[in-house]
């Protein structure tokens, strides 16, 4: 089947037409060839909402109670919310398929993030913790309700490009830059409209373009690309056949832990490097400059991520791991010594490099080993662990800030590099056996 720029994807991709597209536009100009060419604004347009969320229901909390420590557990519960909805959603699309799920779970979130913005104003005394129980349930559900669109767009893509590394790679790099640029543009809307406008305005909108967006998303015919689980039946990914016996079932569990867990770490690298900066920005123009010395650092890991789709391919993904892992682990360190702002922003720039292509790999890798038809649970499992992970990454960074100043909170992303880097050391194990 050869589906065109324009016309409805099919789940196998013409081998005629591809070659000619990418000479004329290079590596990316094939994915809407594969996808059609709706796809890729509508995916990245969609996963705006969860960009928002947390510090939309940080900023309204705040801004209505006066409190920090329940703007902060609204936004903690946000963030465990959407770490313990991701995988069900993730299992329930395996199951029924992507597009019920997606819409359920927008009409579920829109909801839930309306429920937040009258809880926020209508619960009295909500400036205590036991008071603003309701305020905290609603951010709960409205995490945990989150529709899943970058993970989902993962698998769609891993279906699309069956049997086709390199497409893969560069439809896995084009992902991780769409996230990093959602999840830096995301944060900035809310700033912006909640001080030119009202503090519950961005929730509002983030709820209007979830019922707008992710059905959009849900149905488009890409979702027809990704079957549905079926007792054994075999996806057309590239995913590991369903295992038989107990050792072969803890082998698979193994494989699948090693890349949720690095998420983990990544998300740990991802909070702690976020809250330190915070402590350290606010000796110089205070605490809110950290938004944007992070961006320096979310941009380059952009640019890198896009690079993926042009290294060469005998560069396999045990290899691009430890590599990467090995180059955060060097460069992390370099965090505990500017104590200006000119030299951080250097030293951000430089250490973004290697976590976008390694960002790209890990979720290369959780579709490797995914078992059969489980592709849609373990993408959402991965990404559930950047969120819990990020939380822990703040909660100790924070704590060590307070404490002991900025320069020992950056050892928490100094030893989440070298967990990575371990944790790669354990992949090239997994995936010894493994193409």
């Amino acid at each position: 089947m050869n589906p065109s720029a324009s016309s409805t994807p099919h789940a196998s991709p013409d081998v005629s037409a591809p070659a000619q597209n990418q000479e004329r536009g290079g590596r990316f100009a094939r994915l809407p060839v594969l996808a059609g060419r709706s796809f890729i604004p509508l995916g990245l347009a969609a996963r705006l909402p969860l960009a928002m969320l947390t510090v939309g229901a940080l900023t309204l909390v705040t801004a209505v109670t006066g409190s920090y420590a329940v703007g902060g557990a609204a936004a903690g519960a946000v963030g465990i919310g959407s770490a313990a909805g991701a995988p069900v959603f993730g299992a329930l699309a395996d199951r029924l398929g992507q597009r019920r799920v997606l819409i359920v779970a927008a009409l579920l979130n829109a909801a839930a993030v309306t429920a937040l913005i009258l809880a926020a104003y209508l619960v009295p005394d909500a400036r205590d913790l036991a008071a603003a129980a309701p305020v905290l349930a609603a951010a709960l559900i409205a995490g945990a309700s989150c529709p899943q669109v970058g993970p989902l767009a993962r698998v769609r893509w891993m279906a699309l490009t069956s049997g086709r590394p390199g497409d893969l790679d560069t439809a896995l790099s084009y992902e991780s830059t769409a996230d990093e640029i959602t999840f830096v543009l995301g944060p900035a809307l809310v700033g912006i409209i909640a001080s030119l406008l009202s503090p519950w305005l961005p929730l509002a909108i983030a709820a209007v373009l979830t019922l707008a967006l992710v059905p959009a998303f849900a149905v488009h015919p890409t979702h027809l690309a990704v079957p549905r689980t079926r007792r054994t039946q075999e996806p057309g990914i590239p995913a590991a056949a369903a295992p038989s016996s107990t050792a072969a079932r803890l082998r698979a569990a193994v494989a699948i832990a090693v890349p949720v867990l690095a998420m983990v770490c990544m998300g740990t690298f991802f909070g702690a490097t976020q809250t330190s900066l915070s402590s350290f920005s606010a000796g110089f123009a205070g605490s809110e400059l950290a938004g944007l010395l992070y961006a320096v650092m979310g941009l380059s890991s952009a640019a890198a991520a896009l690079s993926v789709a042009y290294w060469p391919r005998r560069i396999g993904l045990r290899t691009r791991w430890l590599a990467c892992a090995g180059l955060m682990t060097a460069l992390a360190p370099l965090l505990l010594l500017p104590d200006s702002l000119p030299p951080m922003i250097a030293v951000l720039l430089v250490l973004g490099l290697p976590v976008g292509p390694l960002m790209v790999t890990v979720f290369g890798i959780g579709g490797l080993v995914a078992p059969a038809g489980r592709l849609g649970t373990v993408m959402t499992a991965l990404a559930s662990g950047i969120v819990a992970g990020t939380a822990i990454g703040s909660s100790v960074a924070g704590q060590l800030a307070q404490t002991a100043g900025y320069c020992t909170a950056f050892i928490v992303p100094v030893c989440a590099a070298g967990a990575l880097f371990l944790l790669g050391a354990a992949a090239a194990v997994v995936l010894r056996r493994r193409p």
